[in-house]
Formats: structure tokens, C-alpha cells, sequence
């Protein structure tokens, strides 16, 4: 037998043992007569380790794995130690808030802070341009990228991309949140394990020896050239890692999961701690020690390094973890993104009695056919964690300026803050395409602020009201 007919069959028979397991432990589990409780919120039935898990490999993908190893520097560790605090900060400030309010989407949050739906509607809608136009195509490349590169096939990106989008669908559509967090869990057990063999194994084929890396490859102290300058980790740094673990709503969907508040912020801060301990050096030493044996070949990183040091047996498990943190972070977005349409948009303006199973699976079909048609996009672009973090800009802070305003606030009207969200919008891309004073991270800094700055004086000169401190809304 071929050493390539063994990894197949290795890498298929795993992917079928984790579907199977998932499909055992939500077998057993009735249907909420709450639809979108039961397809977007799991009907509250994630314990902790299940919220730990999920939120783990949602974030943790190819995107990660590839576009960090394909720096191919230490220095992006910091955007992993930059989410402890994040995580931190979705324990104690946003989760308290969203289960006092008893949400499905983070975005009804502002609905009841701001007492308008159409706040609700805008930021919803922005969510899914984030998630259509930029993290589900970039998922799909990367990880068609490295099963590519992993497996040496001629088969090509789009053809596993097309694969990659079917599977990950199915998911979504028929297992509904539940199912997507049971097999990010297994799919993360068996990731993280092998994330770190792999960890192990590069550094063993370069004998432990760093020597002949140039410097700035190993630095944690990033120069005012490197794609992390030291100083943008005291600027908008914290505010993108608040706006992604605090409002995100692929993210913040699976803590919104548990039966209580308590049992959600204990998966939360698991997660952290994985994100402290065990994830930096998955998403750097490889590409570091690729440097030294290949030379800057950027996205292509990982899975070289992947195929060269695994026996055939084990880059067929290899293949089968990074497959299934493919699926589960693809569905995952998928899954997040229909609860924004269906809750924030369809059942608002079109039909509040629609059937969500139904609704469910015709938009997943739209997003994933959108998805697909950007692919070849984002493989024609340098580094593709960097592509993202970038054009997340364009969106993230805007959106941010609405949550602070309106739980820091009262008083403010929701057309003020739209009103912010536009500008911010249209500032940071004057930022990105037009003129760049600074690096983009301090840009978005710049960009927050200037959100709720629009937002208050817009409140006051134009709505006439004058705003006080909102009290604590924290349980």
C-alpha cells in the first residue's frame, strides 16, 4: 500500500469517528420547541467544556495555524497573549451583561440598550460582511491550502474548497449549534495534541538549535517595520481582542450557550488558559524552524513543515485535526452568521413566524456560494492572517463604538450611533487605501475613538440629548 493511500485512509477514518461521536452525544438530546434557542443557542445545554472547546477551535484554524506560521516569526505570538485578556474581558464584562438581558444574538443587546431595532438590523448586517466576505472564503483557502501542500495532491484549492464548504454546511444546517460545539470539542482534543507534536518534532529536526535564524524572526520586541511593532500592543491592540471575544457573535454565541452565567464564564476562562499555554507555540515555532530549513516561503510554512517531519501514519491524524478545525470553524461562522440574519433581520423585517430550520439552511446555501466565489481572492493575496486582521478594520471598531456607547451611556439615540458607524467606517478605509499615517492597529485605535466621539456629539448637536453615565450593568 502506498504511503499516500495510508494517510487517505488514516485521514478519512478519523474525520468519520469524530462525525460519529458528535452524532451519539446530540442523539440523545430533545429538540427546544424555541427554535432559535434550539438551532443558534444549543437551548442553553453547553456545560463548560463544551463552551471551552468550541470557542478554542472556532478561533483556532487554518487561518491561525497557516497565516501566523506563514510569518514566520515569534513576534505573532502576542496576538495569543492579547486574548487572554480579550476572553478576560467576555467573562466579566460582556457575559454578566448578555444573560441579565436574556440574549440569542449579541446584537439584541443593543436593541435593548438603545431601544431601536434598527441598531439591531445595521450592526447585524455588518457582522455578515465580515463573516461572508472575509472570514468564511479565508477559511476555506487557507485550509484547502494546507491539505494541499499536507497531502502533495494535484487536486485543486477550489475542488477542496467546494469539499470543505458541502461538509461544513451540513453541519450547520442539520446539527445546529449543538453539533457544531460537540465536535469543535473532540476535533480540539485531538488538534491541540497534535499541534504540539508537531511543535516538538520541528524543533527536534532542527537539533534544538536556533542559531542562524536572524534575529527579528525570534524577537518578541517587534521594530517599527515588522507586521507588530511593540507599540501598537498599547493601543488598539485591546480593543480588537474586546471586539472580537466580547461581541463577536461566532465567538460569544457559544459562551451565550451554557445553562447559567456561572458555568459560561468557567468555559470561558478554560479557554483562556488554553490560549495562554498551549496555542502561542503552535502558531509560531513552526514557522520559525521552516525559516531555518526552507527559507521565507510565507503561507506555505506549516503544512511543509507538516508533511516533512510526521511519519505517513500520524500527517494522516494530522490531516484529520486540521480538517476538522477547517469544518468546525467554517460551520461555526455559518451557523453564527444565519442566527444574525434570521434573528436580527428576517424575523424583524420580513417574517416573525418564519421557519427557522428552513430559513436556516437557504441563507447557509447563499453565504456558503458567496464564500466559495472569494476564494481565489484571498490566494492571490501575500499573507492571508494579515489580509484579514486589516480588513476586519474596516468593521470591528465601528461596531465596538456602538457596544461602548450604549453600555456606558444612556440617553444616546441609535441614529447617533449609526450615524458613528458610517463614519468610522469611511475614516479607516481613508486610513487603509488612501493615506497611512500609522500602523493599522493604531489606526483602528484611532478609528474607535473617534466612533464614540462622533456618536456623543452627534447625540447632542443634532438629537438634542444630553447623556449621563449609565449604571453598572454587570452582575
Amino acid at each position: 500500500m502506498s504511503a499516500q493511500a495510508i494517510q487517505v485512509i488514516v485521514f478519512f477514518g478519523i474525520t468519520a469517528l469524530i462525525a460519529f461521536a458528535t452524532y451519539l452525544k446530540c442523539a440523545g438530546h430533545a429538540r427546544s420547541s424555541d427554535s432559535n434557542k434550539e438551532y443558534f443557542l444549543a437551548s442553553g445545554g453547553l456545560s463548560w467544556m463544551f463552551v471551552a472547546g468550541s470557542i478554542t477551535l472556532t478561533n483556532l484554524s487554518t487561518d491561525q495555524l497557516i497565516g501566523m506560521n506563514g510569518n514566520q516569526m515569534a513576534l505573532l505570538a502576542w496576538w495569543e497573549f492579547a486574548a487572554v485578556i480579550g476572553l478576560i474581558i467576555l467573562a466579566k464584562v460582556f457575559l454578566p451583561v448578555y444573560y441579565k438581558n436574556n440574549c440569542t444574538t449579541t446584537t439584541e443587546l443593543l436593541e435593548k440598550r438603545y431601544g431601536d431595532k434598527n441598531i439591531r438590523a445595521v450592526i447585524a448586517a455588518l457582522f455578515l460582511l465580515g463573516n461572508v466576505f472575509i472570514f468564511l472564503p479565508a477559511v476555506l483557502y487557507s485550509g484547502s491550502l494546507f491539505m494541499k501542500s499536507l497531502f502533495g495532491t494535484e487536486l485543486s484549492i477550489m475542488f477542496l474548497a467546494v469539499c470543505f464548504a458541502l461538509v461544513g454546511a451540513c453541519y450547520a444546517v442539520f446539527g445546529g449549534l449543538r453539533a457544531v460545539a460537540v465536535s469543535d470539542t473532540y476535533s480540539g482534543i485531538l488538534l491541540l495534541g497534535m499541534g504540539m507534536l508537531i511543535v516538538y518534532l520541528a524543533v527536534a529536526a532542527i537539533d534544538f538549535d536556533f542559531s542562524g535564524i536572524p534575529t527579528e524572526r525570534l524577537t518578541m520586541i517587534g521594530g517599527d517595520d515588522s507586521p507588530l511593532p511593540w507599540h501598537v500592543l498599547l493601543t488598539g491592540m485591546i480593543f480588537i481582542q474586546a471586539f472580537y471575544w466580547g461581541t463577536n457573535q461566532t465567538i460569544t454565541q457559544r459562551a451565550m450557550a451554557a445553562p447559567n452565567l456561572k458555568e459560561a464564564q468557567k468555559g470561558v476562562f478554560s479557554a483562556a488558559a488554553i490560549r495562554l499555554l498551549i496555542v502561542p507555540p503552535m502558531i509560531v515555532v513552526p514557522g520559525i524552524v521552516s525559516y531555518k530549513l526552507y527559507g521565507d516561503i510565507g503561507d506555505a510554512a506549516y503544512g511543509t513543515i507538516a508533511a516533512d517531519v510526521l511519519p505517513v501514519w500520524l500527517s494522516g491524524v494530522f490531516a484529520a485535526a486540521i480538517a476538522a478545525a477547517v469544518l468546525t470553524t467554517f460551520n461555526s461562522i455559518l451557523n453564527s452568521s444565519a442566527a444574525l440574519y434570521c434573528c436580527d433581520i428576517h424575523e424583524a423585517y420580513v417574517n416573525k413566524d418564519a421557519n427557522v430550520g428552513k430559513l436556516n439552511a437557504i441563507i447557509t446555501i447563499v453565504f456558503v456560494g458567496i464564500a466559495l466565489a472569494l476564494v481565489p481572492v484571498y490566494a492571490a493575496q501575500e499573507s492571508i492572517i494579515n489580509t484579514v486582521q486589516e480588513l476586519y478594520g474596516l468593521l470591528s471598531m465601528p461596531i465596538l463604538s456602538t457596544f461602548i456607547v450604549g453600555l456606558v451611556f444612556k440617553d444616546v439615540d441609535a441614529r447617533a450611533a449609526i450615524i458613528a458607524v458610517v463614519f468610522g467606517t469611511l475614516l479607516y478605509a481613508f486610513f487603509v487605501f488612501v493615506w497611512a499615517p500609522f500602523h493599522y492597529i493604531h489606526m483602528m485605535c484611532i478609528t474607535l475613538f473617534a466612533c464614540v466621539g462622533v456618536a456623543l456629539a452627534t447625540n447632542r448637536l443634532v438629537f438634542g440629548n444630553k447623556v449621563s453615565f449609565a449604571r453598572q450593568q454587570t452582575a
